[in-house]
Formats: structure tokens, C-alpha cells, sequence
């Protein structure tokens, strides 16, 4: 393999880092807390703040006077109301929440957009990406026959179409913003989280039995090289494996074993607090809320006492 082929064979490893299930250390996938404000809901609205806005924006809202609030949070709320009918569901502003709690994502993807988006249709078709990525090796396969099995792109373009397949909602094989996201942070979506069991047992798994056993489950975590004593830390995870992993104590994770492991069922902070603002806010109990109901309680979404006015005031924040 030439220098230019090694390099570029570097830069599509570091690229599929971005969408491949985490190392070891990261596997657990837990629900981040909305916010490190201790939720006091009659002595201050800090939290709804930035569980409904984000740390960064809630901080620029604290610097508008109230007008200006108000006007920001109407088009916000046109955003929020998804079927546009005119009612913000508590189902529609958990997913307001949790993709304000997940901006980091989106911003991720929209960096690496224009690299994918071949065409610039706004769409990134399968073909596009197994251009982007796979090009190279498609037309020179036999620059790559030496390829360790951790880095096979034969193993790694089924596996990258599968996932792909299972984030295009709509079956078209051309991926929106949404469902790119979805490619390349499947843990971030529930509809992904097939993908994530299945893909963390493959990278496991290797006996191919289709289980991990408690060995596997170590090396994963520890390589063994020196033939000395296992470490304290191991032979704890090893006690973990046998009392919180192997549920019905077969010696061996299945994947509804594996599911539980990593994708823990944490306590859910935005349908929490989507509930709490829906209780806040329902002027007429119906269990919904219109934008009136939310602009008369403004100040518990995005309202402040602040007055130190900046010049922050005259920035553009409708992309939120």
C-alpha cells in the first residue's frame, strides 16, 4: 500500500469513527440530565430555562427584555408544533427538549454534510456515501488485500448499509438531515436501538456464537499481555458480569442481556419536564397547550430577571 493510499485509508478509518459504536469505556449509553439547576419549581424557572433551551441559549435569553422573549418563543413554538395544528402535544415538546439536549449531534452533522452531499440536493443518497467513503476502495481492491480484519471493508460496507437502511425511515435509499443523524448517532434514537445491540454483539462477539460470554465481555475492556494477575478493576467487572450482566445466568449475554447493559432504561428528564411545563402552562386542562398559553407563561420557558442587556440582542438565534 502506497503512502497516498495508506493516508486516505487512515481518513475513512477516523470518519467511520463518528458512526460506529463506542469503545468499551463508552458503551453504556445514559440519558444526559437536562440540567445541573436543582429543579425547584416554586423558587426558579433556571432549570425549565435550559432544559427547554439549551445552557448557551438560555444565557442569551437571559440578556432580552421581555418583548423580545416573547418574540423569539412564538417561533419557536411554531417549530415545537410538528403537525402544525395549532397544539403542542407533551410528546412533541419532549422531542423539543431532547433534540436541544442533543444539539452537539446535529451541529456534528452539519460539518460533515457537505461531504456526503455529493450532488448538493439537500439529501445524501447511499450511493453518495458509499462514494464518499468506499470510493477508493471500490475501484482499487487490490490495494487492500492486506487489511486487518478490525479495518475489512468488506465487513464494514454491509454493516455501514444495513444501518443505513434501518435510519432511512422512509425507504427512498436518500437520507435527510434527520435520518443521516440517525446513521451516524444511532444511540441518540430509539428507532436505531436494534442497531446498536446488534452492532455492539458483533464487535464483541468473537467466537461468532452470537452471545458474549463472560471472556469476551473482559477483553473488550482488558488485553491480557503480560500473563501476570488480572487487576482489582477486572475482577470486579468480572462479579458484574455474573450478578448484573448474564440476567438468567447462562454464562452468556443475549442480545436482550446486551440491550439492558448498554442502553440502560435510565429515568427520562425530558418527558419529565415536558410534563411539568404542560402542567404549568394548561390554562384549560386539556393536556395541551397553544402558543397563547405558553406566551402567557413566557417567563417559566425562556423568561429572566436579567437587565444586563449586551450585544447579544442583536443576534440571530431562530436556528435553534
Amino acid at each position: 500500500m502506497d503512502v497516498s493510499t495508506y493516508l486516505w485509508f487512515l481518513s475513512l478509518c477516523m470518519c467511520l469513527v463518528h458512526g460506529k459504536p463506542t469503545l468499551r469505556k463508552e458503551r453504556v449509553h445514559h440519558e444526559p440530565e437536562l440540567s445541573r439547576q436543582p429543579h425547584e419549581d416554586n423558587q426558579s424557572y433556571q432549570y425549565d430555562h435550559e432544559a427547554f433551551l439549551g445552557k448557551e441559549e438560555a444565557t442569551t435569553f437571559d440578556q432580552l427584555t421581555p418583548e423580545e422573549s416573547k418574540a423569539r418563543l412564538g417561533k419557536i413554538v411554531e417549530r415545537i408544533d410538528s403537525n402544525v395544528d395549532g397544539y403542542i402535544t407533551t410528546d412533541e415538546l419532549k422531542a423539543w427538549i431532547k433534540r436541544v439536549q442533543k444539539r452537539y449531534v446535529y451541529e456534528n452533522v452539519a460539518k460533515v454534510w457537505s461531504d456526503y452531499d455529493l450532488n448538493k440536493d439537500n439529501k445524501i443518497s447511499w450511493d453518495e456515501y458509499k462514494q464518499a467513503t468506499y470510493g477508493y476502495y471500490l475501484a482499487n481492491p487490490e490495494e487492500f488485500e492486506d487489511a486487518t480484519d478490525q479495518f475489512s471493508f468488506k465487513k464494514m460496507l454491509p454493516r455501514d448499509e444495513r444501518r443505513f437502511k434501518a435510519a432511512d425511515l422512509n425507504g427512498d435509499l436518500a437520507a435527510d438531515r434527520e435520518e443521516f443523524t440517525a446513521f451516524l448517532h444511532p444511540e441518540e434514537f430509539e428507532h436505531m436501538q436494534e442497531i446498536v445491540v446488534l452492532e455492539t454483539l458483533e464487535d464483541i462477539d468473537k467466537n461468532g456464537d452470537g452471545h458474549v460470554d463472560e471472556d469476551e465481555y473482559i477483553a473488550d475492556m482488558f488485553a491480557h499481555e503480560d500473563g501476570g494477575p488480572e487487576p482489582d478493576w477486572v475482577r470486579t467487572e468480572r462479579d458484574q458480569f455474573s450478578d448484573f450482566r448474564d440476567l438468567n445466568k447462562d454464562g452468556k449475554m443475549d442480545l436482550e442481556e446486551i440491550r439492558h447493559w448498554i442502553l440502560p432504561q435510565d429515568y427520562d428528564h425530558a418527558q419529565a419536564e415536558a410534563r411539568h411545563l404542560v402542567y404549568e402552562s394548561d390554562t384549560d386542562k386539556d393536556q395541551m397547550l397553544t402558543k397563547e398559553e405558553i406566551l402567557e407563561n413566557w417567563n417559566m420557558f425562556v423568561g429572566s430577571q436579567a437587565t444586563n442587556y449586551g450585544e447579544d440582542l442583536t443576534r440571530n438565534h431562530d436556528e435553534l
